[in-house]
């Protein structure tokens, strides 16, 4: 399964970008002025695919919040759109139920997961399971290193 992903955007009904990730050259003051306008590009009835800039762009809502992501203009539609609900299944698999809040307080996890997902702009891996595996196993990691160790375990001496 093929698409170049150009970039990828989520944020709330309220226009608030929660995440975003580029995988096109673009400097900060020009990426501030295009998350600008496809934030208000996007009307509430409005369909969910989008020409815009010689490019593809596709919106998804869930809840409260936008997914949205831009493809080249010859590039599967349908295909970006399982890629943001199979991220959205993502989410709500790690998260328990995602919302808002957990992306706010844990974006750091929500960036993760699309890393562990994508990979150079391509989907890594289709089957959500090994997914979810991987990326539990960067969690115990984490909490092992967290975990407070004696003065004398960190100096090998117990």
């Amino acid at each position: 399964m093929q698409f170049m992903l150009l970039f990828s955007l989520l944020f709330s009904r309220q226009g608030k970008l929660w995440l975003q990730k580029w995988y096109l050259a673009t400097s900060d003051k020009e990426r501030k002025k295009m998350v600008l306008e496809l934030i208000l590009a996007r009307k509430p009835k409005m369909c969910s695919f989008l020409e815009w800039r010689d490019l593809k762009v596709i919106y998804k809502r869930y809840a409260n919040l936008y997914f949205c992501c831009s493809i080249e203009s010859q590039d599967n539609d349908l295909i970006t759109m399982e890629w943001i609900h199979r991220y959205l299944e993502l989410l709500d698999k790690y998260y328990v139920s995602v919302c808002e809040m957990d992306i706010i307080f844990n974006f750091e996890k929500a960036y993760y997961i699309l890393d562990e997902f994508l990979m150079g702009r391509n989907i890594q891996d289709t089957f959500k399971n090994s997914v979810l595996k991987a990326i539990e196993q960067a969690h115990l990691l984490q909490e092992e290193d967290e975990s407070p160790h004696s003065v004398l375990e960190e100096m090998c001496l117990a």
